[in-house]
């Protein structure tokens, strides 16, 4: 489907093909996927489960897969933990579950999801930094924020939560250090050199002196630049979207996800962070905004929209979703995914409502129906993550001379 030309630094509705990714968490995004026959819920915390889930997604050509995590368990309650042992409940952790999958695949990137409220951006830089070495640059990281007090408490560090301006601002001056940190080494500050006993070049690691209100760090990392130089940076708008969210991901971020209804909700948002992007001056710098969605994938409609009851009548409740919730066929939802970039995306995160079976039908149900209408990749085109997305580079920004 034909579409506007997109704004200057933005990624948007073009000729070229759509971004895919996909969010993996537990055995699927309806609290009873685990009652699936083909669930596997006595594998949710092994190794093995998620790297056949990573590889089913790359198998696809997937640009990428989203880890989810938090640091309380899951819950229904905004108040804290529900009590509830009908549905999944505990997770690995997000970042050293993509550092297992990393050594077995090859081209697809792997972004963990970090909460920046109750975590240090130095331990965060480099464990994303290490990431990025283990998969040879296929990192990302997702921050998102907590705003909740049964999470602080797990932390002891506040009484109660931060406004939400605050909590993202804290957020944007955490990306911040992490950026720094990963420029603290020069591209070659590593020598190596065996006949002169010199392994760095110590001029080549730089102090960043960050001070902010809420950090206060003077680096440099201890761990090399990361072959990307930057590992991708993205971030997800609130369930009510807008507002500081819409800030933190037109300021700090390479991909933003925005949690949308429909093609209007998709507009609207675009509208708002472009405006936002620009006002920082930041509009020649290229952003992706991907649209969340939860999918329900079968042969036919009737199908799909029979499986989603029965989920629904196991979790004794219908499904809702912050964003919009998809039940229908891959060719359906490919006209939806079409209809709704010419608002300004420049890809898709889907949300398998069922793992087992809606990641497959996702990789060999929609993917060749984009391929047969010329709007997904047929190959890896890249080897890195910055690749797949059309970014460059980066120069570090503390290097006298950039190394080619």
């Amino acid at each position: 489907m034909a579409s506007s030309p997109p704004a200057s630094g933005f990624t948007s509705a073009s000729s070229e093909s759509l971004h895919l990714a996909v969010a993996l968490d537990g055995a699927g995004w309806h609290p009873a996927a685990w009652r699936e026959p083909d669930a596997r819920p006595g594998e949710l915390f092994t190794a093995r489960y998620w790297a056949e889930a990573v590889a089913e997604a790359e198998a696809g050509l997937l640009d990428f897969v989203t880890f989810e995590d938090s640091l309380a368990l899951q819950s229904s309650s905004a108040d804290g933990p529900d009590g509830r042992t009908d549905q999944v409940r505990g997770r690995l952790d997000a970042v050293l579950t993509a550092a297992r999958v990393a050594p077995l695949t090859r081209h697809i990137g792997l972004v963990p999801a970090v909460t920046a409220t109750h975590t240090e951006p130095f331990h965060i830089s480099k464990a994303i930094a290490t990431l990025d070495h283990v998969s040879r640059g296929r990192a990302g990281l997702r921050i998102q924020v907590s705003q909740t007090a049964y999470e602080a408490r797990h932390f002891g560090r506040r009484a109660v939560p931060l406004p939400e301006a605050e909590s993202y601002q804290e957020a944007a001056d955490h990306i911040e250090v992490i950026r720094r940190l990963w420029d603290s080494w020069d591209d070659d500050a590593e020598i190596r050199d065996v006949a002169t006993g010199r392994f760095i070049d110590r001029d080549k690691l730089h102090y960043i002196d960050f001070e902010g209100r809420h950090f206060r760090v003077r680096g440099p990392s201890i761990t090399p630049r990361p072959p990307q130089g930057q590992p991708v940076v993205t971030a997800t708008t609130a369930a009510d979207g807008g507002g500081a969210a819409y800030g933190l991901i037109a300021r700090s971020t390479d991909v933003g996800y925005i949690a949308v209804h429909d093609a209007d909700g998709a507009r609207a948002a675009v509208t708002e962070i472009r405006q936002a992007r620009e006002s920082a001056g930041l509009s020649a710098q290229p952003l992706h905004l991907f649209a969340d969605l939860t999918v329900f994938l079968d042969g036919d409609a009737p199908a799909a929209d029979a499986r989603r009851s029965r989920l629904d009548a196991l979790a004794g409740a219908p499904y809702s979703s912050d964003t919009a919730v998809f039940t229908g066929t891959a060719a359906q939802l490919a006209d939806l995914l079409q209809d709704w970039r010419t608002a300004g995306l420049s890809g898709f995160r889907l949300r398998p409502g069922a793992l087992a079976h809606d990641l497959p039908a996702i990789t060999r149900g929609l993917v060749p129906e984009l391929q047969r209408r010329g709007a997904f990749r047929r190959a890896y085109e890249a080897v890195t993550l910055r690749g797949l997305l059309g970014l460059e580079r980066p120069a570090s920004r503390y290097a006298a001379h950039p190394a080619a």
